[in-house]
């Protein structure tokens, strides 16, 4: 059975512009920020960079790695999975365009339409 992030957890994360990563379990990765939607109860993230060393390829190496969420910045340990089914990409997609609307962000949001930014897309759990 898959775990799941509480409701407030949830609410906090959909309702934050920014959601602080830590990928991986080593000492060389410090919390950075990112964009993150909420789907169906669920927590998506997608890379911008894919360079080797970043958040993104840490975590296809070692899944395991930290959130801070809330104005407390409340450390929760995750799990990183990779999103392999279209139909969650093109949600996330969608989630994306709708919390990053403003007209700095737009550049962003068609970027991550990109076949390469589609298929760094992990969904978080928390462990």
């Amino acid at each position: 059975m898959t775990r799941r992030f509480s409701r407030r957890r949830l609410a906090l994360i959909d309702a934050g512009r920014i959601l602080w990563i830590r990928a991986g379990r080593g000492p060389g990765h410090r919390f950075i920020g990112i964009w993150s939607v909420v789907i169906d109860g669920r927590v998506y993230v997608r890379s911008w960079s894919l360079k080797e060393g970043g958040w993104y390829q840490t975590f296809l190496d070692d899944p395991l790695g930290a959130i801070q969420i809330g104005h407390d910045k409340a450390e929760v340990k995750v799990r990183a999975l990779r999103v392999r089914s279209e139909r969650i990409r093109d949600a996330v997609e969608r989630g994306y365009a709708l919390k990053y609307g403003t007209p700095g962000s737009r550049r962003y949001v068609r970027g991550f339409r990109s076949k390469r930014r589609r298929e760094a897309t992990l969904e978080l759990i928390p462990r």
